[in-house]
């Protein structure tokens, strides 16, 4: 039954003629959505990944960072931070228009104050202005949080786990390749650099957005304060989407634990610089495979199956790198390489099949779906990087891996007892 007044096509079955379908030349939508096109499909991957891959950029010069804005290590720990929880904002506050405009428009202008948010990264002079254009860079980077919805909307019911899947590999590429890119950069041309970058590459990238990517009309004609108020009866009704919020957060809490401190700790013990800390993305790019795989098994098995298996995946490579301070330097070094390949694919794996059961919810919430799953996300993002920050400076790497298992092993036992999603 229909338990929100916002939602009008709740009862109806994912993959209905409720769902927007492509555009006809006269610009309505059909009433049943075919897949959309491969090149549309890599245009929203390239959209979320740029746009996902903000929040990243600074993980891997955080000890330059450091240097420059004469901040301490457990000071420049605020960085990620409230990068993390201006995504959380921005994703509970913005996102939800999604379902209320057109979301190529809402998509084009987060574009506009994205690369406008860049730019101020790469020009603020001290650390207090650069924490407040952190939180900024986290609100605006939004954009990747509208294109995945469009993408389910877009997409039939029978292939949606699929194609989210690939728009998903967009998106986790971008985020662990953007580790690469901005160690490279900072250290051949400095950090101020890898903004002013970022910034030149997501207006290409926006320009061609605004010339392919179709409307969608609003699924719910409603007023700012009534949309926001919906997002309560969602949490309420659906036990699914508290599962999933609260499972993924606690992922996300592990997966950001690891990146927020790896480059402090290579610094620290091994004496290795951004290039290096920022080449370990290339290992978390290949875990990115996991989301169109995830997406298969999900549309074949079911994602609860995966959850399971991501969760459990993630919790054994944590407890394994644990062993890495008993190991020399090129041991410990291999074992982190290997691990961060198997725990990202763990993760993205989770995130991929959380967002094909959220996303079967209900057609008319998507995005305000959507918004309370990665507001969970990210208010973990947030709180792993600043726990992860206060372990290591306490308790070194095996706090920090200790925290990541716990997390990981938590969101394990939700899953477990989730058997109807």
């Amino acid at each position: 039954m229909s338990v929100l007044p916002l939602s009008p096509t709740a009862a109806a079955p994912s993959g209905s003629a409720t769902h927007p379908g492509p555009a006809t030349p006269t610009g309505v939508f059909s009433s049943v959505p075919t897949a959309p096109s491969a090149s549309l499909i890599v245009v929203m991957a390239a959209s979320a990944g740029l746009g996902a891959a903000s929040l990243y950029y600074s993980q891997p010069i955080l000890a330059q960072l450091s240097d420059d804005l004469h901040a301490s290590p457990a000071e420049i720990g605020a960085v990620p931070m409230l990068t993390q929880l201006g995504y959380a904002a921005g994703i509970l506050l913005l996102t939800p228009l999604g379902d209320r405009f057109d979301r190529r428009k809402v998509i084009l202008t987060k574009f506009v104050l994205l690369v406008l948010t860049l730019l101020l990264c790469g020009l603020v002079p001290a650390y207090t202005p650069f924490l407040l254009a952190s939180a900024l860079l986290g609100l605006t980077a939004t954009l990747a949080q509208d294109v995945v919805p469009m993408a389910a909307a877009l997409s039939p019911a029978e292939h949606r786990g699929r194609i989210v899947g690939q728009v998903m590999t967009g998106l986790l590429l971008g985020i662990l390749l953007s580790r690469v890119m901005s160690g490279v950069v900072a250290e051949a041309f400095g950090w101020r650099w890898v903004f002013v970058l970022a910034a030149a590459a997501l207006t290409v990238v926006g320009l061609i957005s605004w010339r392919q990517l179709p409307s969608v009309r609003p699924a719910v004609p409603t007023t700012y304060p009534a949309l926001m108020r919906s997002l309560g009866g969602l949490w309420k009704a659906y036990p699914s989407l508290r599962r999933a919020t609260v499972a993924q957060g606690l992922m996300s809490l592990a997966f950001s634990a690891f990146w927020s401190t790896l480059a402090v700790m290579l610094h620290q013990r091994f004496g290795l610089g951004s290039a290096v800390s920022g080449a370990f993305g290339l290992a978390g790019a290949a875990g990115a495979l996991a989301a169109p795989l995830a997406g298969r098994v999900a549309d074949r098995r079911g994602p609860g199956l995966v959850t399971k298996l991501g969760a459990l995946i993630t919790a054994l490579s944590f407890a394994a790198m644990s062993l890495t301070p008993l190991l020399d330097r090129s041991a410990a070094i291999v074992l982190l390489v290997v691990l961060a390949i198997v725990f990202d694919f763990g993760v993205q794996a989770t995130v991929v099949a959380h967002q094909t059961i959220v996303y079967g919810l209900d057609p008319a919430a998507r995005s305000r779906l959507n918004a309370i799953l990665f507001t969970g996300m990210f208010i973990g993002m947030a709180a792993g990087a600043a726990l992860g920050s206060l372990l290591l400076s306490r308790f070194g790497w095996v706090g920090v891996t200790a925290l990541a298992t716990f997390a990981s092993l938590v969101a394990l036992v939700i899953r477990m007892t989730a058997e109807s999603d």
